[in-house]
């Protein structure tokens, strides 16, 4: 019987997506325009962040680019400048929250309003969790999702005061699915995940529904951070397709971006195992107690 559930279960997720493939054929989302938008983005100095950079010069949005390398903004400022785009660049170390706030500031008073903000900047060190050390777990933490809280907390009250804007969350499929060799990675990722999730609840329940969330969560990307990467989630993507899918996402206000998308079935799937899992803890527990108390 449980074998004819999974199937079954299978076969409505494909049916759906096959039907779910129809009508965005037949009836495509609405993109909404970005031209003259002040963009602010986190680790724009190289790969995602340089990409996503760029995309938004080419649709003439203003852009904020933060990062610690002082190099790497440079060079994608200047790509970003032959575009047509204008600029603003501040080196900024999103593992601290007093030069996040205090760049925030700056960017308020002297640029203007941020009305789409991506979290982009990201950390990873690949090793089994007793050989990671501390500070770098530390660091992971620090900026893989309180880097978001930070900037959402500094920006969020001006979209908030115009029901306007739209806060992009960069996280990772190491934020549903686990990988060895990845714990404090992927806890950090899980956390970007809930932190979207729970955000995009709270501006729900706030009647803020002009603030649009999107959270980018794609399998590992060739960006030159993990040498010779390979991983069980799937095949490692190259930042191009990466981009053209976020792009798509925030201009459709998607809230979910899975990259390749069929990992949402996976997910569907991993949920229904998990549920299985949780109701037979909860019989064994029942009978257990059952048991006890006969005796």
């Amino acid at each position: 019987m449980g074998a004819v559930r999974e199937l079954a279960l299978f076969l409505g997720t494909l049916l759906y997506a096959y039907a779910e493939a129809a009508v965005r054929l037949l009836l495509p989302a609405r993109r909404k325009a970005v031209g003259g938008e002040l963009v602010l983005l986190t680790g724009a100095g190289r790969g995602l962040g340089r990409a996503t950079a760029l995309e938004f010069a080419r649709r003439q949005s203003r852009l904020v680019l933060w990062d610690v390398d002082t190099h790497g903004l440079r060079e994608t400022a200047a790509e970003c400048e032959r575009l047509g785009a204008t600029v603003h660049t501040f080196v900024v170390d999103c593992s601290k929250r007093e030069e996040i706030y205090g760049a925030a500031e700056k960017v308020k008073k002297d640029i203007g309003d941020v009305s789409i903000l991506v979290n982009n900047a990201g950390v990873i060190t690949a090793a089994d969790l007793l050989s990671t050390q501390d500070h770098q777990i530390e660091k992971m933490f620090e900026v893989n999702i309180l880097a978001h809280i930070w900037t959402t907390r500094a920006f969020l009250p001006t979209m908030m005061d115009n029901n306007r804007g739209h806060i992009v969350t960069v996280a990772s499929a190491a934020g549903h699915f686990v990988t060895s060799f990845m714990v404090a990675y992927c806890s950090s990722k899980f956390a970007a995940v809930g932190f979207h999730k729970a955000l995009t609840e709270e501006l729900s329940t706030l009647g803020k529904d002009g603030i649009k969330t999107t959270c980018l969560c794609p399998v590992f990307i060739n960006t030159g951070f993990v040498k010779n990467p390979s991983t069980r989630l799937g095949r490692i993507l190259e930042v191009d397709e990466v981009v053209k899918e976020l792009m798509e996402g925030i201009l459709t206000n998607k809230k979910m971006v899975f990259v390749p998308s069929n990992q949402r079935f996976a997910l569907l799937l991993e949920s229904h195992k998990l549920q299985k899992q949780l109701r037979n803890c909860c019989i064994l527990a029942f009978t257990s107690s059952c048991q006890h108390r006969k005796v």
